[in-house]
């Protein structure tokens, strides 16, 4: 069997429809379609049996009647448990197998009902959950299977760090790859979290008459709300691989990220996630004031960390790494009008990484839309270490971050590292919405080691700048009146692949205590996501399994 080349959909998967009380869901985005049904027999119990199915001796996870085929090591789910067409309104657990068992899954995982309120529907606040243990792993053989959080619905991923959960492509599991290539990106589509926050996607009188109902990218489902405190559940300890799409045939920008936080409140939180390889952003945020901690984001192809829509949260231990990946099969990316298509040989190297972070404020503003006012995070101890290349995709560079729509946010204790620039890439870009609130954007306590600092004018003279910052220098702005520092690209900030070098003389600013700031944040002494002073830590052995898996990938 041949597995089908990236961005060509099948006549079987070319419309998906997912029935949601608001109406029907359109999956339609470009991936890799590989769904093969690795058939599995069973002589404990028939798969998606009526009320028969023994239990007991089958670990599978069920709802209703209908519960998964167990083979004595792995569990997989046909389409009739799990699909576009089934919408789980029950609670649903998946256990963890022994002997390193997965549970397959050859459709999307919908959880909860969708719903547009402007239709007949009304949002279940108390949906059901999906719980998944420690130690599981989910394994999608589809290129468009989803886990999608219906508003009201919740997630409980919680692994631990020696038993994390892994979220991934049947292809990483050489039992289940039929072609034999092994795992790349866009195999599965990753997860989307629909919660019930605030964004500026909605007026102020949509919201509060209850019909705000963003659609989101990548499939049609519906997002937003006025509760920025939302519960939308929490995912810890958890491996994100090999997710997310190139774009709709709707074009660019219409995406399945790693990870899809769609304004999700601050009742939900993420912590020690590490997302490899995924096809688009490695976590995007439309608005909302989800938390984020101990985040590793690894050879994504586009943005590591994407902010929209009016995100309000915090976010601290960031580490962001843009490299190269080998193509496990072919790539066909099409023409976008300006370039031709392009076909990349399996055994080809590309790589990976735009922006490690993405920062957009707004995506409508005025008086109508400001009781969700653009994006403004606070972010601490963060690394991006960039390239001199440009993503595979869509031919962008790698950059630390972007700054576009009028964001505004506060860094503390950010290490930015480019150590090459002869294509001439750089760190720092602004586009010209972007210098808006550039007087509300400040790092403090933070590092640039840089051989190409800022894209384009060195200063701000775009005119849409503050008129306080018109014809300051770009440099000037970043140190914030000395409390950052831009150093040469050839100092000696890392001590190894990630970790800060804490001893390093090139260092002379000192770490900010965000405690203080708020009590969202953990105490850290460097400047960086990783000290290399703590090297018996989770978080140091968690970057560093991520960095090495990276590099073996």
């Amino acid at each position: 069997m041949q597995m089908k080349t990236l961005f060509q959909v099948s006549a079987l998967t070319g419309a998906l429809i997912l029935a949601g009380c608001g109406g029907d869901i359109n999956i339609q985005p470009t991936v890799n379609d590989n769904s093969v049904t690795t058939t599995t027999t069973t002589n404990t119990t028939d798969s998606e049996t009526d009320s028969g199915t023994d239990t007991t001796t089958n670990p599978c996870a069920s709802r209703g009647d209908l519960q998964g085929a167990y083979n004595g090591t792995d569990c997989e789910y046909s389409v009739s448990f799990a699909s576009k067409n089934v919408e789980v309104e029950n609670d649903i657990e998946f256990a963890k197998l022994d002997n390193d068992g997965v549970h397959v899954l050859n459709g999307a995982l919908l959880i909860g009902k969708d719903c547009d309120t402007t239709t007949s529907c009304s949002i279940e606040t108390d949906g059901p959950t999906l719980t998944v243990e420690a130690g599981a792993t989910l394994a999608f053989t589809s290129g468009e299977a989803i886990i999608r959080i219906a508003r009201g619905a919740k997630i409980e991923a919680i692994g631990t760090f020696d038993d994390p959960i892994i979220f991934t492509s049947a292809n990483a599991i050489a039992r289940h790859d039929a072609v034999g290539n092994g795992a790349q990106f866009a195999d599965w589509g990753g997860i989307i979290i629909n919660g019930m926050g605030l964004t500026n996607q909605c007026t102020n009188a949509q919201r509060a008459a209850e019909t705000c109902n963003v659609v989101t990218e990548g499939v049609t489902s519906y997002f937003g709300g006025n509760d920025n405190a939302d519960d939308s559940g929490s995912i810890q300890y958890a491996k994100i691989w090999y997710a997310g799409s190139g774009p709709k045939v709707g074009g660019d920008g219409d995406d399945l990220n790693s990870l899809t936080l769609n304004a999700v409140g601050s009742g939900s939180s993420f912590d020690f996630l590490h997302i490899h390889q995924g096809y688009d952003d490695g976590i995007e945020f439309f608005g909302g004031a989800a938390t984020i901690s101990h985040i590793a984001v690894t050879d994504t192809q586009d943005d590591a960390i994407d902010i929209d829509g009016g995100w309000q949260g915090k976010g601290q231990f960031i580490f962001v790494k843009h490299g190269s990946v080998e193509t496990k099969s072919e790539v066909v990316i099409p023409s976008d009008g300006t370039d031709p298509e392009r076909v990349i040989a399996a055994g080809s190297e590309i790589y990976m990484g735009n922006n490690g972070f993405e920062t957009d404020g707004e995506k409508n503003g005025g008086a109508d839309y400001d009781e969700a006012p653009a994006s403004n995070p606070t972010i601490a101890n963060v690394t991006v270490i960039t390239t001199d290349e440009l993503s595979v995709r869509d031919q962008s560079a790698s950059q630390a971050i972007k700054f576009d729509d009028a964001i505004m946010s506060n860094y503390y204790n950010t290490l930015f590292v480019k150590t090459e620039g002869a294509n001439g890439t750089t760190c720092i870009e602004h586009s010209s919405d972007g210098e808006q609130n550039a007087d509300s954007i400040a790092f403090t306590s933070s590092v640039m080691a840089c051989v190409n600092e800022f894209k384009g004018e060195q200063t701000f003279i775009s005119g849409k700048e503050p008129a306080a910052l018109t014809g300051t220098a770009k440099a000037d702005w970043f140190d914030n009146s000395g409390s950052s520092e831009r150093v040469a690209s050839t100092s000696s900030v890392l001590s190894n692949d990630f970790a800060t070098d804490v001893d390093s003389a090139d260092i002379t600013v000192t770490a900010t205590d965000v405690t203080t700031i708020d009590s969202f944040f953990e105490e850290a002494t460097y400047i960086g996501a990783v000290s290399d002073a703590d090297t018996t830590s989770n978080w140091y052995k968690w970057v560093d399994a991520a960095v090495t898996a990276a590099d073996q990938d």
